[in-house]
């Protein structure tokens, strides 16, 4: 799997959480907010793929850009950032040694929390 950062995400993951569009839940909270596959679904004919892509911060380079498996590590609910979705993020990029998803997802972690953070790649 070629999973790199999604710049464009993690950009739009910021400007939400610094426009207040974050919500400051648990870490297990994702399983019940995460939208289904369905409402994925809606949101894309809606919104088009490049609105869903928007709403992830890894890419991977071996899906085509118009399907929905080129995208991972989600962050939210095509509404707001989830901490509990960014929480879930940050431990799975670490698990498979996404170093530089791990940090923009840390990054959002630290700025829903309210903390500074500084992201330590030259990437994000």
């Amino acid at each position: 799997m070629a999973v790199k950062l999604n710049r464009k995400g993690f950009a739009f993951g910021k400007e939400l959480v610094n426009e207040g569009r974050s919500v400051r839940d648990e870490r297990d909270a994702w399983s019940e907010d995460q939208p289904s596959p369905e409402r994925e679904n809606e949101f894309i004919r809606a919104h088009g793929i490049k609105a869903y892509a928007k709403w992830h911060l890894g890419i991977d380079s071996e899906h085509p850009e118009d399907t929905k498996g080129r995208y991972k590590f989600p962050f939210g609910d095509f509404k707001r950032v989830h901490r509990c979705a960014v929480l879930s993020a940050e431990s799975r990029a670490g698990q498979y040694k996404h170093m530089d998803i791990e940090q923009a997802a840390a990054h959002l972690h630290a700025m829903i929390d309210g903390k500074k953070h500084k992201v330590r790649t030259a990437s994000a």
